[in-house]
């Protein structure tokens, strides 16, 4: 997302998984550059100016747009400083390139302090405010996202708002039906967990901050990681990390245990639960113990986090005893965890047609991964998305599935060469995709691998969160005519980065200056068009969820151009023009029908609606209408579904023949969607009853249900694709000259 509103990154319920250092203890003193990262910033400056695709000097132009981009990333929705904090530093705003040239940062840092001063200053006055009573008769209204407003002009104005923003907060409470004390206990402590979070950032991340507000001023896809940042981006990307197997979470200033790997060390060791509490950490079998309660997560995560086959033990408070309660120890031995919840994932949907079911095997691959150091080595078995989704295919192909899907959606990228081994997967031979550097040098990356993994047809998924390496893919299908693109246009980011590891350039060995993320070239389609800023344009559209004014390469403002060069020379595989427009009809026929797809399509509307009047009423009756207008549709969605195929629990019949009785069944609880007994599930993407609660607010259990059920939720996007798919099967099998037509290359469907 282009925001990057530092309050929403600090109220985030982090979860990270544990696989060492000693973390800075975070205080409220008056933060301060080190000599390290001056010379990051120098090294960065070098690289940026003169290697980067759009080499541009740091100058004071340049300084301009660090200046205001460094206060839009710590108060991007205008909430803390006012105008006149923008105008203390307004001298400084062209000098920021002297200030990184001539290694002295003290101005960003104490534009970072005057913030930190205002969040406990905001924040203080709200709890001051939970004091008193709202009027909530009174008709006013409040303006949730200020990312576009001008800033406060002074302090009443600032006030003002922070009067409206706690006021929602309360009502949002109390419409889901908590009590005025309950209301005010649960805000406070709310406000307070913001003011401690805020107060364990440190040096690092102030650093992150700004050096971002410089290399993002170039272009949004330019970044600068940290050293702890740099090591998780390696382990994103790899897969795998060395640790013990725990997903870790801050509550309550307790790190809990959110989720336990199978097969993992502590999996194994059947001695950590869900819930549990990690008091204390001890390196090796005899190491003193240290404290982390109240700690940053990666801070407590870096501790656990260690060498292969090292000892690390862990001073447990039982996920079901109290504050004083026995306190366990546990001793695990390090090992290699893989992070088999971001692999690519296989399932198979069936689709009756006539008197036939139609096998769609399905392939959901979120992100572009592979473990580089591992290949480097030689390792034969390193981690690697192609592998995994070749792998995927031969089961496929064994359980005779007739056409295969492949989920990109969200799927934000990752290895350049893994889009082009998977592309291989699905043709013969031939280019995938063209990059042009910074000096005009156009080279062609090629799939050299004779054969094919899949060689009937085949379909891409998308949405807007499709990025980089998965517009690769997509483009590059579509383009040989293999298989059909579905969805909604992708994002749009047609660039190419490379790593630059700073710390070569450190003064003594023990400095770490971190890494830069930088644009070195544009990637473009082998038609010679590119997807940047337009993305990849589906054959059929499905309803887009996002909003593109917000989330996407065209909502940047300093996005480089569409443009196109030489196509390639390539064979196309097939040609679908004919077949889409048959497709699409048939879609259009069924979605009319479809109920659920209705609903999602209403819901979006709204959501569009509500997100360009950007106003939310403070009139209690008037949220409560609103409030109880949702409720109602959502139980006549769950009561159609329930009377389509929902079985009662216990032993209470459900007379589906009336819908009101079902509603009221639904209303009891007699009939809960999603449960055993029910049969039924929300829809993905679908508008939720706001039960004005974060998610560290809703007990762990219930948190984690609730993601359960989401996860299984009826996915109505994805059942209309497979339905797509279906569909383009028989028409391939019935009509054996439109098969030649389309696919003139790929084996015999009829087969």
């Amino acid at each position: 997302m282009k925001k990057q509103m530092l309050l929403v990154a600090l109220a985030a319920g982090l979860s990270m998984q544990a696989g060492a250092a000693t973390p800075e203890k975070t205080t409220e003193t008056q933060m301060k550059p080190q000599a390290q990262q001056l010379q990051a910033a120098v090294w960065a400056s070098r690289f940026l100016s003169r290697y980067h695709y759009k080499a541009t000097p740091l100058d004071d132009a340049m300084s301009e747009k660090i200046f205001d981009r460094y206060f839009k990333s710590l108060d991007g929705e205008k909430l803390f400083f006012v105008q006149a904090d923008i105008d203390q530093f307004a001298p400084a705003r062209s000098r920021l390139d002297d200030a990184i040239n001539n290694e002295n940062l003290n101005v960003p840092f104490s534009i970072y302090n005057l913030y930190q001063q205002r969040f406990g200053e905001r924040f203080a006055f709200a709890r001051e405010l939970l004091k008193g009573k709202f009027d909530f008769s009174v008709d006013e209204s409040y303006q949730y996202d200020r990312e576009k407003a001008e800033w406060p002009k002074n302090e009443a104005e600032v006030r003002e708002l922070w009067r409206k923003r706690v006021k929602n907060d309360w009502l949002r409470l109390k419409l889901a039906g908590k009590e005025d004390k309950g209301i005010r206990e649960m805000l406070d402590k709310r406000y307070e967990n913001y003011m401690s979070r805020s107060r364990k950032l440190n040096n690092e991340d102030v650093f992150q901050i700004f050096m971002n507000a410089y290399t993002m001023s170039i272009e949004p896809h330019t970044n600068y990681l940290g050293p702890r940042a740099s090591e998780n981006f390696d382990i994103a990307m790899r897969l795998s990390l060395e640790g013990i197997g725990c997903v870790l979470q801050t509550r309550d200033e307790y790190t809990v245990v959110r989720e336990v790997v199978p097969g993992s060390p502590a999996g194994l060791s059947g001695k950590i639960k869900v819930g549990d509490r990690i008091v204390a950490v001890g390196q090796g079998d005899s190491g003193s113990l240290t404290e982390v309660l109240g700690w940053r997560i990666d801070d407590v995560v870096a501790q656990i986090r260690g060498t292969k086959d090292s000892t690390v033990r862990l001073d447990i408070l039982p996920a079901d005893a109290g504050p004083d309660g026995k306190h366990t120890m546990v001793a695990l031995v390090r090992k290699k965890i893989s992070m088999e919840e971001q692999s690519a994932k296989k399932s198979i949907l069936e689709v009756r047609d006539g008197t036939v079911k139609r096998r769609i095997g399905v392939i959901s691959l979120p992100t572009f991964y592979q473990d580089f150091e591992a290949r480097r080595k030689g390792d034969r078995e390193f981690k690697s998305a192609t592998r995994d989704v070749a792998r995927l295919l031969g089961e496929l192909k064994r359980e005779k599935v007739d056409n295969v899907l492949i989920d990109l959606r969200n799927n934000g990228g990752g290895s350049l060469s893994e889009a082009v081994e998977l592309t291989g997967l699905f043709i013969d031979k031939g280019p995938v995709v063209q990059q042009r550097n910074a000096e005009g040098k156009v080279e062609i990356e090629s799939d050299t691998n004779a054969g094919l993994a899949w060689d009937g047809p085949v379909g891409v998924l998308i949405n807007r969160g499709s990025a980089s390496a998965s517009e690769i893919f997509a483009a590059a299908i579509q383009d040989y005519g293999r298989g059909l693109i579905i969805g909604e246009p992708s994002f749009g980011k047609g660039t190419v980065q490379t790593l630059v590891n700073l710390d070569r350039f450190a003064q003594g060995d023990k400095a770490k200056l971190g890494e830069l993320k930088m644009t070195i070239a544009q990637f473009f389609r082998i038609n010679g068009g590119t997807t940047q800023l337009r993305g990849v344009t589906p054959d059929i559209k499905l309803p887009a969820l996002s909003d593109a004014d917000s989330f996407g390469e065209s909502s940047y403002d300093n996005a480089l151009p569409w443009t196109s060069i030489k196509p390639a020379i390539y064979i196309p595989a097939g040609e679908l023009k004919e077949i889409v427009p048959m497709l699409d009809k048939r879609h259009e026929a069924r979605v009319a029908k479809d109920k659920d797809f209705q609903y999602l399509q209403e819901d979006i509307t709204l959501v569009k609606k509500l997100r360009k009047e950007n106003l939310i009423s403070l009139n209690e009756t008037v949220r409560r209408k609103e409030r109880d207008t949702q409720e109602a549709r959502a139980k006549l969605r769950e009561a159609r579904l329930v009377a389509s195929s929902a079985t009662p629990s216990g032993d209470d019949p459900v007379l589906v023949a009336d819908p009101k009785d079902v509603i009221n069944k639904v209303s009891a609880g007699k009939l809960v969607p999603g449960k055993p007994g029910s049969k039924i599930a929300a829809v993905k993407g679908a508008s939720r009853t706001d039960d004005g609660l974060q998610a560290d607010e809703r007990g762990l259990a219930a948190e984690l249900d609730a993601e359960k059920a989401a996860k299984s939720a009826k996915d109505v996007l994805l059942n209309e694709a497979v339905h797509i798919l279906a569909d383009e099967v028989s028409l391939l099998k019935t009509d054996t000259r439109l098969a030649s037509r389309v696919l003139p290359y790929v084996a015999d469907v009829n087969k």
